[in-house]
């Protein structure tokens, strides 16, 4: 059985490995290439979009793909919509693995925005230095905000078109509280901006903005295209897998 991943996450990764050992089982991991030096999951890669749906459905039909599993960032939300699309023409089953988005819990002061464009506008009402952690992809959005100040953080150096007065800082999670803590001081930081990702790595800046009484401006997450089963975790992915392997059902909601 020929499995294809729609990857570049650390959930993906997880489930790569989990499956990679399973006999009877081919694995490809697609990763679109949107980072440097990504780190590889077991298995078969392939790297590159594949242009769009009708190029994903004839990819899975070349290559005898016989499971899709979505396992992309929350926030890819045309590949999911290609995947789920492309799944449908090529009649194959397609599975959404989604790490839980975060909650607010008490002490947050969290504002919702539902597209980087809202939180560009509602931005300069909550702050003027900016921790700014939406990805280097995004920032045309915050572009024309030149009476602010912005530390972004991403994996690789920004394109223009960005933020005028900006400060970049190159890294990649797992973050700590202790190092959250100390970017806020240091940089004198008033307010976060954040997707709601979700998943534990990059969560400390959460908690670091709570314990300074900061907000935070969490971009909403688009949806799941309707009809796409959905597993929170990798774990449950493998499960989807194995028992389709073995030729037995699985629940279809997540």
């Amino acid at each position: 059985m020929h499995v294809l991943i729609l990857g570049g996450t650390s959930e993906a990764r997880r489930l790569a490995e989990l499956l990679h050992a399973t006999p009877r089982l081919r694995l490809t991991s697609s990763l679109a290439g949107r980072v440097a030096s990504p780190r590889l999951p077991p298995g078969e890669v392939r790297v590159g979009g594949f242009g769009g749906v009708e190029g994903l459905a004839a990819w899975v039909r070349e290559h005898r793909v016989d499971v899709l599993i979505d396992a992309t960032h929350p926030f890819a939300g045309t590949i999911s919509f290609h995947a789920a699309l492309a799944a449908a023409t090529a009649h194959v089953p397609l599975l959404a693995l989604r790490r839980p988005g975060w909650v607010p819990v008490e002490g947050d002061h969290w504002h919702d925005a539902g597209s980087l464009e809202e939180a560009a506008r509602l931005l300069p009402a909550l702050g003027r230095r900016v921790f700014l952690t939406t990805g280097r992809m995004g920032l045309a959005a915050f572009a024309a905000l030149d009476e602010l100040w912005f530390l972004v953080r991403s994996v690789d150096p920004p394109e223009p078109p960005h933020p005028a007065r900006m400060e970049v800082l190159l890294d990649r999670g797992p973050f700590t509280l202790d190092g959250e803590r100390e970017l806020l001081r240091r940089h004198r930081v008033d307010v976060v901006v954040t997707k709601d990702s979700g998943g534990t790595a990059t969560a400390p800046k959460l908690t670091a903005a709570r314990e300074a009484g900061l907000p935070v401006l969490v971009v909403r997450r688009p949806p799941v295209p309707e009809g796409v089963p959905v597993v929170p975790d990798p774990e449950a992915a493998a499960r989807w897998v194995q028992k389709r392997l073995h030729g037995s059902d699985f629940p279809t909601t997540g």
